[in-house]
């Protein structure tokens, strides 16, 4: 199935709308969480276990969400990004923002560094500090934890820079920019196979594929693997 015709038909319903059913590789930032475990907390207080069960389990999907995207992305790498250099295009935990408070992105850089991977980091507002200091006290991934880490991690001045040489490159904040990239470009300047990892779904996968990119998507079929597409 695809997940954007999912979603169109789901939100079809009125009482539903369409508004919040795109897909991703999991909610971030520091409200959604927060409210959600308030809910569970309020559930638990008051006697209602399978309430508070009910949207813990809201918690551990998103969790689970973003660990999954990091094994795609490993799996699909013949099994081992050691050594690789992977481009990260986005940071922040939505577009038109530097907040990196809970992104999901932190997550799967933490997965691929600890791969062993080198990672590249590209996001038009985040700084590197400020992407550090969320890595140490959300993840406790810091120097002094894991001596060496920052060496793995490069943050890049542009899309390109963090592609270039690149082995594959994951979309993780839906930043407009991404879309208007010239992926000829960058297909040329990277390591073959080149990867694309689509964890916003923002990009066009057909277009992606016809210029030699393998791609893969949240919740998209790849249509080379099914003849039925």
């Amino acid at each position: 199935a695809n997940v954007s015709e999912v979603s169109r038909c789901v939100g079809m319903d009125d009482r539903i709308g369409k508004r919040f059913l795109n897909s991703s590789i999991g909610f971030g930032g520091s409200c959604f969480q927060k409210d959600i475990l308030n809910l569970v907390y309020l559930c638990e207080t008051y006697g209602l276990q399978e309430c508070a069960d009910y949207w813990n389990q809201v918690i551990l999907m998103n969790n689970y969400q973003k660990k999954r995207f990091s094994e795609k992305m490993v799996s699909s790498m013949f099994n081992t990004v050691t050594g690789k250099k992977i481009a990260i295009l986005g940071f922040a935990f939505k577009k038109d923002t530097g907040d990196v408070r809970e992104t999901p992105s932190m997550f799967v850089v933490r997965d691929l560094v600890m791969e062993q991977a080198k990672v590249h980091v590209y996001d038009p507002q985040v700084k590197r500090e400020d992407m550090w200091v969320e890595m140490n006290y959300t993840c406790n991934l810091s120097e002094e934890t894991h001596p060496g880490v920052e060496a793995a991690v490069t943050t890049s001045t542009s899309a390109y820079d963090a592609c270039d040489g690149a082995h594959a490159l994951a979309v993780l904040t839906e930043w407009d920019e991404f879309k208007e990239l010239d992926y000829q470009k960058i297909y040329q300047k990277m390591a073959k196979p080149a990867f694309v990892f689509d964890g916003r779904n923002i990009l066009d996968h057909e277009a992606l594929r016809k210029i030699g990119f393998e791609v893969h998507a949240i919740g998209k079929p790849d249509p080379n693997k099914f003849s039925d597409l």
